[in-house]
């Protein structure tokens, strides 16, 4: 059949073959489907993927391994500029490529969605004058970041431009000459660093200066990643519009300052803390993106299990004492604070918080923040509110002594008091706050519990591989023998990663009569812990373990975050 012969069929009957030799497809299925192509004109592939015959991941898997071709995760890879302006967006899209990188020898590097479409092939090389190299990824994944390449491309093309005709060719290895803040092109090149974060779903957006460029990473489900380097001679502009959109002092460049923005991107209202620090490069910007839509408030959301949860709604219905939730920086403390706030907020309950940022704004609160430049810091805001008649009172961090006192005090005096104190676990919360100062029989009549938690990735279940636990490991980790668990993979779904979203894991320590006796004596941190598992305390190792077995999260990612 003559359609049979053009270069559309070649591809589709070697693909087939491919797939049936892969043990993919059965030869009955394979003729079925070709027999439907004919008259949907449609690529092979495409067929397959409609009909759930099978997935992207597999198509390209097979593609890859028959084909002697890397695969490659486009969430991983930075593609070269020089690669991306060598090939218009539009022939990009029609092609259904990624312009890579420009190798050795004159060859340009892509990755094609079908690698064995010859006249695509051929197409590229006659536009670029260059021998093409092949690598495999998904149509989605191709079409989810074409835009984004191609938006941060040209942003910081046209910013470059910008930068050469401000300030000439003798003034470009000088830093900052020429490149205003207020530049259109430096505007849009940070825009579509913050668009972009959104879109990843990103925590924080780290834009750190070095000898020759600048390299912006995105913190996505707790990882850092690479999203893309510009010159160094860019940096001053760009640090200096995010100053000025965060109002701060673009002229002080020697001391670390803070500052916030607001903007709506992508249909989302978004708040960024914005923070600068001097480096012998230039000042590193650190964005935290707070998007109130995405908040995982909730006591339900958290990943507490529901024997957990029972104890935690037994702790916060307490009349007055001090609730801990402990924990390094990043490790979601502030997200279980505001779901016990929102569990107990009621009509009839007067709640007041002192925070230090704001982080989400909550209906029926009454929520402070912090402005030591006005005077107003932890203390003196905490010392107002014990005037304003609360019930329930939520301090953003035990920073200090006073803040310490304050809290101690209002807690003796009636109130329930929430808040955050960085310690490795729950036991070493009482001993933090002796050695800040606070008496030891003063934290034991106040203390009424501590929640120890760290924040794991979640396996992408659309990729996740069971697996029986190797017996050693089991016997090392205290678990049955035969166990199964899940391993990451990396599909299109979780960006090649292996993971998607993040679950807490929790120590919860109450602090009864034996517990209260240990802190009187001043008891080491390992003979409070004994004591708290003694009485029923599971461990974040333990808390870990059990996500583990239910398929939640991966061996390896529970070791890495927790102790034995």
């Amino acid at each position: 059949m003559p359609q049979e012969q053009n270069s559309n069929g070649q591809f589709q009957f070697r693909l087939g073959d491919l797939l049936v030799s892969s043990g993919l497809l059965s030869q009955e299925v394979l003729e079925r489907v070709l027999s439907e192509q004919k008259f949907s004109k449609k690529r092979l592939g495409e067929i397959l993927v409609a009909k759930q015959l099978l997935t992207e991941r597999q198509l390209a898997e097979v593609l890859s391994r028959q084909l002697k071709v890397p695969l490659i995760s486009l969430a991983r890879y930075r593609p070269m500029g020089e690669a991306l302006r060598l090939v218009p967006e539009n022939v990009a899209r029609r092609l259904e490529l990624v312009p890579l990188a420009i190798l050795d020898n004159n060859r340009l590097m892509v990755a094609m969605a079908d690698p064995l479409n010859v006249l695509a092939i051929d197409e590229l090389r006659l536009l670029t004058g260059m021998e093409v190299e092949v690598g495999i990824a998904t149509s989605t994944e191709i079409f989810r970041d074409l835009d984004k390449f191609y938006e941060v491309q040209l942003s910081l093309d046209d910013a470059m431009v910008e930068v050469v005709e401000s300030a000439g060719p003798a003034d470009l290895d000088r830093e900052g000459r020429g490149s205003s803040a207020d530049d259109a092109p430096v505007v849009k090149l940070v825009n579509s660093i913050m668009e972009q974060a959104v879109r990843e779903a990103a925590s924080d957006i780290h834009i750190e200066p070095y000898e020759k460029v600048t390299r912006v990473r995105y913190r996505v489900d707790g990882s850092l990643f690479d999203a893309v380097d510009f010159p160094r001679k860019l940096h001053p502009a760009v640090s200096s519009r995010i100053k000025i959109m965060a109002n701060i002092d673009i002229s002080e460049k020697r001391r670390p300052q803070d500052g916030r923005i607001l903007i709506k991107t992508l249909n989302k209202n978004i708040d960024l803390r914005v923070s600068t620090l001097p480096t012998i490069y230039g000042e590193k910007v650190v964005l935290r993106l707070l998007d109130q839509s995405n908040a995982m408030v909730g006591l339900e959301k958290l990943g507490l299990e529901t024997d957990d949860r029972v104890i935690v709604d037994g702790i916060i219905a307490a009349p007055y004492g001090i609730v801990l939730v402990t924990g390094p920086t990043g490790s979601g403390k502030s997200t279980t604070l505001y779901s016990v706030l929102e569990r107990l907020s009621k009509p009839e309950v007067n709640i007041i918080t002192v925070e230090d940022p704001v982080e989400y704004t909550m209906t029926g609160i009454n929520q402070i923040q912090v402005n030591e430049k006005a005077g107003l810091t932890f203390g003196e805001a905490l010392r107002s509110i014990l005037r304003q008649d609360p019930d329930k009172v939520m301090v953003g961090e035990i920073r200090d002594l006073e803040t310490a006192q304050l809290a101690v005090r209002a807690a003796l005096t009636g109130h329930l008091v929430l808040s955050t104190l960085h310690t490795n676990d729950a036991p070493s919360a009482s001993i933090r706050l002796v050695e800040m100062g606070i008496a030891p029989f003063l934290v034991s009549s106040s203390l009424l519990a501590v929640i120890a938690q760290r924040l794991v990735r979640k396996l992408c279940v659309e990729c996740r591989q069971e697996y029986t636990i190797p017996d050693k490991t089991a016997d090392d980790l205290g678990i049955p023998r035969g166990s199964t668990a899940y391993k990451p993979m990396g599909c299109e779904v979780c960006r090649g990663t292996g993971y998607k979203g993040r679950s807490g894991i929790y120590e919860i320590m109450k602090v009864d009569e034996e517990i209260q006796n240990l802190i009187l004596d001043g008891a080491a941190g390992h003979r409070i812990q004994q004591e708290a598992i003694r009485e029923g305390m599971r461990t974040l190792r333990d808390s870990g373990l059990r996500k583990v077995l239910d398929g939640v999260t991966s061996l390896e990612e529970v070791l890495q975050v927790t102790l034995n």
